[in-house]
Formats: structure tokens, sequence, C-alpha cells
């Protein structure tokens, strides 16, 4: 019998530096069995000796607890229907440095005389000398930041991770990372350097170009340790002996871009070559190590590259080059000219009519006009050249969201082979496939996928332009399909423990995290006002919810309980102890039901609904109460399922409680005695149907009402931000299928293949966002319109994860065949091993493959009606097609 396969450690493939003392393991079992009924771990000099257990997920262990750079060889094997295994190839976890007073090594700050105007300041260059009196067998280096850094050893750059040490709330965790030097380091003086820029840290943050938001002043912390030949151990930290200057880089900020002066920079600054540029001590800070830990998620890095389709002139000289499709990242420029050559390279997701590179989508459409100077769109570099050869410039210390590059400058005419767009973004596992007969569908579900790559650059961002901000909405709306799509269990772990430590006492949650302002947004003069809304804060319940669906991750549920808990109490009490001023002035006394109806405080609602949208003041204005009640029942009810996970029976009990109140304030708020429901559109009864607010008896009627509306306007879309990911699957599963596929075909305005058919190689965040003249309006890279694709994989393949079998222990298969449709197929990488669904139109019957992996079990459901349940292996299935299918 073959050995259990894939050994991870927590969420990571590769576990070094790690600081959880007590890591869960998982495994795959082999491909040869069926079902495991015990384990055997072997971990160092410890054995957990035979344990009956069918667990092979995120498996706690009775391991001694990690020391600090501790490092532990661990093999497992497995006892299962085709009897015991053998044991596993090795594999291997290092813990970083534990504890705070594991450190030895001093945050060092670069010498500034002054301190330029955020997003105009240079990067700094940090050097010590390591002297080594014999060869390294082995040495780690962990490194850390207030600011971003690059890391070099004897003019070798370190590692491949971008962006590091990442976007965290600053003010409660800082990201360490650990590399493996040794093979850089020789006997005598070795030289360590880095360059460090603002970063997030203290560079412009935001909507509203926040700065200095974590900090004045940027610092390094590094502490290496190393094993020479003869055995003997040493540790090499940053400290008063080391000194700084600043280079070629003379501006670096994450929005605004980079300037180099490739003159400037020191020849062999890193590499021990002298130069002669004064370099000045720098400042040891106490800034301490309480907030040290490592990521949970795997690193940004470059994930691939592209050549433009072609270059051209634009009526104004600029030579404009189009990458094909909507990346984020920057350009590698290998084409620089002689020296003093100056040139500027601005970045686009668009061209103007005329065929200039435009910037100013990336600025709100309602922006006042006198906030254009102060919100900047940013997205330029520039470089003057050295004239040396083989010189190319990389502005890695700022990423952009483009398509189009135009460069400017005195430059003979450049080909493909000059630019490189470089794609950055978190290096996220694929772990989910969709593809079907209809190549429009492949097509959204292409830009759907680099949307969401495009925005997940160590957080889940907005957009990679305007803002880059983790809005919590959004991330509660794409997680389903994220999870899907990608291995996104560690990223949206660490981004939740952010989201736990920003939350206000009150339980409210930031709209965005992190949330570079912390506590004074609230009194932020446009922030401020706007925080706590229904839909957005429930992210504090939703997420933590689908990552346990989709991963089964209890011990995340257990982590975030109190996060979860603040947010719904909060609602709680705004809907008991408060009442809406209009509510109030035409019923002076409340109703008995509104101790449930949520009726106060600020609420984004249906955002981006098709037609008038209202108006800020007026926004803040408006009665929410069907959307924050519909939340609250939603909220409250998960919570209550979260408890029975986690063994809380009596809070299981009372959330859910809460959870009927809410539903019931609800009905009797917004369900005349006619069964209508107001205000009737299609997202409240979208809403009513997914979140279940309504009776089993009046379900049809609002499913019928609902078609009604779709095709009211022309069987287009017309709900807004929260709704729109639950649209087609309410449809569908009530019994409009042919209708669901109707709104997914559609190609007029409002839909996704209006998009489509004018270019989009992203999703936009209007559904209109490029205009009759060819003018481009707001981001077009925002993915939350792109959790469409869901319904691709749970209803047109039709692959769905179970609530009953967290991490597709147990799924269901239950494909939706429509709109002429001939064949389909998906695949999922679970945590038990590859999923894969395919059915194909065979004339007058339907054909599909099912293979399920080992510990795992499959629900079929059949589009005639009939039903299975089948364990590990593969099974064929075979319907009739309907008449009209046919």
């Amino acid at each position: 019998m073959s050995a259990p396969t894939r050994l991870r450690v927590e969420f990571l493939d590769d576990a070094h530096g790690i600081t959880e003392p007590r890591p869960r393991l998982s495994w795959l079992l082999p491909s040869d069995c069926r079902v495991q009924h015990a384990y055997q771990l072997r971990m160092g000099e410890w054995d957990s000796g035979k344990v009956e257990s069918g667990e092979s997920v995120l498996v706690a262990t009775g391991a001694p607890p990690l020391r600090s750079r501790e490092r532990r060889a661990w093999q497992v094997r497995v006892w299962t229907d085709a009897g015991r295994s053998d044991w596993s190839a090795p594999s291997w976890l290092e813990a970083g440095l534990l504890e705070p007073e594991d450190w030895q090594a001093a945050w060092i700050q670069p010498a500034e005389e002054t301190v330029a105007a955020a997003g105009e300041r240079p990067a700094h260059l940090l050097r010590g000398i390591l002297t080594l009196p014999g060869a390294v067998t082995t040495a780690r280096a962990h490194v850390t930041a207030e600011g971003i850094y690059e890391l070099f050893v004897n003019g070798v750059r370190i590692g491949d991770d971008e962006l590091t040490p990442g976007f965290t709330d600053y003010r409660s965790t800082l990201q360490v990372q650990t590399y493996d030097v040794g093979s850089l380091l020789r006997p005598g003086a070795n030289t360590v350097g880095a360059v460090l820029s603002d970063g997030w840290f203290r560079g412009v943050n935001g909507m509203f170009r926040d700065a200095d938001c974590f900090g004045t002043r940027t610092a390094l912390l590094l502490q290496m340790h190393l094993t020479l030949h003869d055995g003997t151990e040493d540790v090499f930290c940053t400290d008063a002996t080391w000194t700084s200057t600043t280079g070629g880089i003379t501006r670096a900020d994450l929005l605004g871009g980079v300037t180099a002066d490739l003159r400037a920079e020191p020849v062999g600054w890193t590499s021990g070559v002298s130069d002669a540029r004064t370099w000045t001590p720098v400042t040891v800070a106490d800034t301490g190590y309480d907030r040290l830990a490592a990521s949970p998620a795997p690193p940004v890095r470059r994930t691939g590259y592209r050549r433009p389709l072609s270059v051209s002139r634009s009526p104004s000289g600029a030579q404009v080059a189009d990458f094909g499709e909507n990346v984020v990242g920057w350009v590698r420029l290998s084409e620089l000219g002689p020296r003093g050559t100056r040139l500027t390279l601005i970045h686009g997701e668009a061209l103007t009519p005329d065929g200039e590179v435009t910037r100013r989508n990336l600025l709100p459409d309602h922006m006042p006009p006198d906030w254009e100077e102060k919100l900047n769109p940013g997205q330029v570099d520039v470089v003057v050249s050295a004239g040396r050869t083989g010189e190319v410039f990389e502005p890695r210390h700022a990423t952009k969201g483009f398509r189009y590059v135009a460069v400017e400058g005195d430059l003979r005419d450049l080909t493909p082979d000059d630019l490189t767009a470089v794609v950055v973004h978190t290096d996220l596992r694929p772990t989910g496939t969709f593809r079907c007969a209809d190549e429009r569908l492949n097509r959204l579900h292409e830009i759907a996928v680099r949307s969401f790559l495009g925005n997940a650059v160590d957080i889940p961002t907005d957009c990679p332009t305007r803002e880059r901000s983790g809005w919590t909405g959004d991330w509660a709306l794409f997680v389903p399909t994220a999870a899907f799509l990608f291995d996104v269990a560690g990223f949206s772990r660490k981004w939740l423990r952010d989201l736990a430590t920003q939350q206000f006492e009150d339980g409210v949650v930031p709209n965005f995290v992190p949330d570079q302002l912390g506590p004074a947004t609230r009194d932020h003069p446009l922030i401020g006002e706007n925080l706590g809304s229904a839909g957005w804060g429930d992210a504090a319940v939703i997420v933590p919810w689908e990552i346990f669906r989709a991963y089964g991750d209890r011990e995340l549920l257990e982590r975030q309980w109190p996060s979860m808990v603040a947010w719904v109490e909060r609602a709680i009490r705004m809907a008991r102890e408060g009442r809406h001023p209009h509510r109030a002035a035409n019923l002076p006394e409340p109703a008995p039901h509104e101790e449930y109806l949520w009726d106060t405080g600020f609420h984004f609602g249906e955002w981006l609904e098709p037609g008038d949208q209202p108006g800020w003041e007026e926004l803040r204005t408006l009665d929410q109460s069907a959307v924050a009640t519909a939340y609250l029942r939603h909220s409250s009810c998960l919570l209550s399922r979260i408890a029975v996970v986690l063994g809380r029976e009596a809070e299981a009990e009372r959330y859910r409680e809460i959870s009927e109140h809410a539903r019931l304030a609800w009905q009797t708020e917004f369900v005349d005695e006619t069964g209508r429901v107001q205000p009737e559109t299609q997202a409240t009864l979208v809403r009513a149907l997914a979140f279940d607010l309504v009776d089993a008896d009046l379900r049809p009627s609002l499913a019928h009402r609902l078609a009604e509306l779709v095709r009211a306007v022309g069987t287009r879309v017309g709900t807004g931000f929260l709704a729109t990911p639950h649209l087609l699957p309410v449809l569908a599963e009530t019994g409009y299928a042919d209708l669901a596929y109707e709104l997914l075909l559609q190609n007029t305005p409002p839909s996704w293949m209006h998009m489509l058919d004018n270019g989009a190689t992203t999703v936009w965040e209007l559904w209109e966002a490029i205009d009759a003249d060819g003018v481009a309006h707001e981001s077009l890279n925002h993915y939350s319109k792109g959790a469409v694709i869901s319904f691709l994989h749970r209803f047109v393949a039709g692959l769905r994860v179970l609530d009953e079998g967290p991490g597709y222990r147990r799924f269901r298969v239950q494909p939706c065949p429509g709109s002429g449709l001939t064949w389909a197929e998906a695949g999922h990488d679970s945590p038990y091993g590859r999923i894969e669904v395919a059915w194909r139109n065979h004339g007058e019957t339907t054909r599909m493959r099912v293979v399920v992996p080992p510990g795992t079990q499959a629900e079929v459901r059949l589009p005639d009606g009939r039903r299975a349940d089948i364990g590990p292996g593969t099974a064929l299935f075979e319907w009739t097609n309907r008449q009209d299918e046919a």
C-alpha cells in the first residue's frame, strides 16, 4: 500500500520560521484506499503511537511544543480499509523566534536629516558587516521592518518574496520572514544590506491618502543565527554599528510610484565594494518585540510575466504599451537610453478615446473638484538612466494596476522586447477549475479569477489602484468563490486576525481591514460617521464560517468567537435601544417587533444598485432596516450554528432565538397581509429567499414575483453590491434556472456579458464602466461582481460544499444544465484531495463522471430526481434529457 502525501503544517507547504508552537498537521490519504481508521505520527523523538481516528486535516498532536529555532522532521502512516500504509516521505517544520526574549537585535532607523512629505520620501540603504572566522554550516535570518524591505547578502538579493513584511495592523502585528542565507556567507567580511521604503507603514494609504498612519520613522530588525563549521554558534544583529544612506531611489510610495536616478545608486554597496558615498550611523529605536509573528499566509511574489501586445505612439508622442489584459505589479524596462535620459512611466487601466493613457477613472466620479489634487491617482514611475550596459529599471517598491503604460521621454521607438509587466500578488495555491461549452462563460471565469488575484496583495483589496483597501463587505461576498478557486485559508486567517484586533470595544468592525487610522477612524471627518454597516461588519461572522465550511478549521471559529459575538451583540443593541427618527415621529410608541428591528446607524445598503443612487447625505439618514434586520437574522443564525460546532449549547440556543425574533420582525415590518414584500425590489426578494426570511408557504410566490421583476426590466440585473452574488443561485433553487441562465448570458447592461463585449479583462466596479464614448469610469478591476462565477461551480458544474461536511468531507454534486450547454466540468483540490465533476450531453442522454477522494463522501442529485450517496473512487451517472433540452 502506498503512503500519505502532501504533508502540510497549518496551511503551509513550506513551514519554516513558524511562530505557532503547537502546529496542526495535514496529509492526503493514499490513493488506493477509501477511509482512514487510524494514524501514527512521528516528529523528531516524539511518536504518537497508533491513534484511532479518521482525522487527516488540521490534526492537533500531542507533540511537545516547539522551541525557538527548533527544526523537526515528521512523518505519518495510516491504517485504512486497504491496510497499513508505508511511512510518508519526511517533511520538515522549523520554528522562528517564538518569544520576545528570544530577540537580541536592535530596531534600527535610517538617519534622516529631514523628513520629506508623504509620497515623496526616498528609500534608504542600510548596511552592516558580518566578519566570520570560518565556513558556515547553517544560517537563518529572521527579518522584519516598519516599512517595506529588501534584503541582500554579499550582493545577492535574498528570497523571492515581495513587499515584505506585508500589510497588517502594525499596531498589533508585525510579520517576520525567515530566510536560509548559509550558502551566501563566507569566511572573512560579509556585507548584509537592506533597501527600506515607507510602504504601508508610513506611506500614502487608502481613498483619502492618509499617511504616517502607523509611525513617522521606518525601521529594520534583523537577527541572524549561524552555526560554523566547527560547531560553534553565533548571532549577528542589527545594532548601532550599522550605517545608512540614500541611493538612487529618491521617491518610493506604494500608491504614488517610484522615482530612481540610477546615476546616484552606489555601485556594489551590498557586495563589499567600497563606494565614495558617506554612510551615517543609524539610530537605535526602543520599539520592542511583542508584535512579532510569522504570517499564516503565503508571501507576495512575482507570479508571472507579460510582454506587450503592441507598442505605439500616442497623439501626444508618448509610447504606449498595451499588455492585453489588466494586471497588477510593475513594469520592468530594459531600454533606458544614454546616461541622463529621463523617462516617465504612467500606468492606467484604460485609454482615452484618442489613445492616451488615462488615470482619471482611478478617481471616483462623484469626487468633489477640490479633491482632485489631494487624491492624486499616482501610478507614475520615473527613471533617469546611468547609461550602464545591461541596465534595467524594476520599481519593486510600488505596485500598479494597469493594462497600458505610457513611456514619456526622449527615447528610441520601443519594441515589445523592451518592456515586461511583472505580475505580483499573494502566491495562492490554485485549487479550483471550471470549463464549459460556452466560451463566453469561460472568459467570464478567466476575468473574475484575474480580478481576484490582482486584488490579493497580502490582503483582499477592493481595487489595486484607487484605494487598495481591505473592504470587509467585498471579502464577505467573494470569500466562498475564492475558497473554491484558491487556498485562501491562511490568507483569510491573517486578515481576520487584524479584523479582531481592530474591532472597536462596542463591537463595530472597521469598513476595511487593516484600517490604517485605527482608533482615529471614528474622528475622521469623512469616515467616522460611516462605520458599522450591515453586510460589511457581518464579515466578522461570514468569513470565519465560510473558511470553516471550505477547510474545516474549527480552531479559527474558536479564535474568532469573541469578535463574532461582539459584532452580533452590537447589532442586537442597535435594534433594541434605538429607533429611526422617521419611525419615531410617525409611531411614538414602538411596536413589540421593533426590539429586533435594526433601523439605526449608518448602512451602505444595497450599494451600487442599478438606477439612481442616494447621495452621501441622504445615505446617512435613510432607514435601511430592510437590509440591516436581514443581516441581523443571517449573522445570528450563523452564530448559532457556529456555537453548535464549538459545543456552546447555551449560546447556540440564545442566538437561534435571536435569529428567529429578527426573522419575525422582518416579516412583520416588510411583508403585508397579502404576502407582498416591501420594498419590492430584486435585492429585497433575493435576500428574503437567500436568508430564509419568510415561511416556506410564501417562498413560491416571492420567487415568482422576483422573476417578474427581472423580466420587467428586460431580463437584467437589478441588484446591487450585497444581493448580486445570491441572485442567480436563488433563481435556480426556486425553480427559475432558465431565467438565471438568461440573466447570466444577457449582453445589455447591466450584465456580465456587456463587460466582456466591451473588452473587460477584469471585472468592473460599475456595470457600464466604459461608456458609449469609450470613456472609462471608476475602477476596472473590482472583484465583487465576479462572485457570479460561483454559480458556474455550484450550479452549472454542480459541485457544492455542505455545512454538515466542512472541508468537503461530505459534498454535493447537483448539476443544473441549461441554456443549451452541452458540457461542463469543474475540479477542486479539497483538503482531502481532488474532486472532479464532468458532464456531457450525448443527444438524448447526459453522462456524468464524479471523482470522490479518499476519506470523503458525495451526495449526488441528478436532474431527473434520482439521488445517490457515493464513497471514494470514480462513479458514472446517466440521465435522459428533458425534451426541450434534447
